[in-house]
């Protein structure tokens, strides 16, 4: 198994869940630093740079990329030899990207592109209400983020995106919306949250895998006062005129202060479409955290196109949200480490 970015913050948690089950090749750009976790996991590991052109080659059983692939090179490598990949990174635009890549060369093998918020663990659990209440009409998802969490340089990267409109589905529409608009208070594992829209690839993937008329993604900060002043910046236009590389330093440092360890929580509300209009909620908490909780997700996914979920693993590109077995989504996580409360 190749974990693509195997020792950094996520996928060092997803080394140490896939260890157990298979043998792992971990790869980055400066090995020694892995060398510990591979020597504790028994894996290997090796140098492969995605931003220069050096050729890396390797037959593994299946591929994760827990790092950006901003030129598709793992994408791209996994559908030439044939190889089940799973992608956690992309934002909505690149997601989009590598579907028209897929759609050039397509895939002789499964492509799980699972970039939902939390390695995909959020439109997986959607999935999983959506078919408790017979299909729905409407998901909302609200993320706490915990700002005292240990976290990747490449977890804030949604921070260069709050200057760009992007289209979400509501009521059956496509519109844009602008990133941190649309702010509200909700409740999620028991603290009362402010949140506001955010560019998420579910809510590009929703709508096609699961029809729904209206998916929603909004998240706030562990800490009111981040939040405050994150939509307090929004509002002075700084993240439309403070786009592009030279203020990319800056537009993280708003966030990325990552600290000891915290707790991961995510919120989904699904809406049947039933007169009745039947609703469920389900509260995602992992107290490991919010790398851990997408390292989950990244796990699922390699069982998925491995076809070691009980069902056959087709080739083709496919969404988190359209496993075939949702009706097991919450016990997965479970297993994993994650706790779901569902009311």
């Amino acid at each position: 198994m190749l974990v693509v970015g195997g020792y950094g913050t996520v996928g060092a948690e997803l080394a140490r869940l896939a260890a157990p089950s298979w043998p792992l090749l971990l790869t980055g750009r400066t090995p020694g630093r892995g060398r510990a976790l591979a020597n504790e996991l028994g894996a290997d590991v090796r140098r492969w740079d995605l931003g220069d052109a050096e050729p890396f080659s390797a037959r593994p059983r299946a591929v994760v990329g827990t790092v950006n692939d901003h030129d598709d090179r793992v994408l791209r490598a996994a559908l030439r030899g044939g190889v089940p990949y799973v992608d956690i990174t992309r934002w909505t635009t690149r997601l989009q990207r590598a579907l028209a890549v897929a759609a050039v060369t397509p895939p002789r093998a499964p492509v799980l592109l699972s970039s939902g918020w939390m390695g995909g663990v959020s439109p997986l659990v959607a999935a999983a209400l959506a078919d408790g209440l017979g299909g729905a009409s409407s998901v909302e998802i609200a993320v706490r983020y915990d700002l005292r969490d240990r976290a990747g340089a490449d977890s804030v990267e949604f921070m260069d995106r709050l200057g760009l409109d992007y289209e979400v589905t509501e009521g059956g529409r496509r519109r844009p919306v602008t990133p941190l608009s649309g702010a509200g208070r909700v409740t999620i594992g028991g603290h009362r949250t402010t949140v506001a829209r955010i560019d998420t690839p579910e809510q590009f993937t929703l709508p096609a895998a699961l029809g729904v008329d209206t998916a929603v993604t909004r998240i706030g900060f562990s800490a009111t006062a981040s939040t405050t002043a994150l939509l307090a910046l929004g509002r002075t236009g700084f993240f439309r005129w403070g786009r592009g590389d030279r203020f990319r330093a800056l537009r993280r440092s708003l966030l990325y202060s990552p600290g000891e360890g915290g707790t991961a929580l995510v919120r989904v509300d699904v809406r049947g479409r039933g007169a009745a209009g039947e609703h469920r909620t389900a509260v995602v908490r992992d107290p490991a955290g919010q790398a851990h909780l997408t390292a989950v997700g990244a796990l699922l996914g390699l069982r998925r196109v491995l076809g070691e979920d009980g069902a056959p693993a087709p080739a083709g590109v496919t969404f988190p949200e359209a496993t075939p077995r949702p009706g097991l989504v919450l016990t997965a996580l479970e297993k994993a480490g994650a706790e779901v409360t569902v009311a």
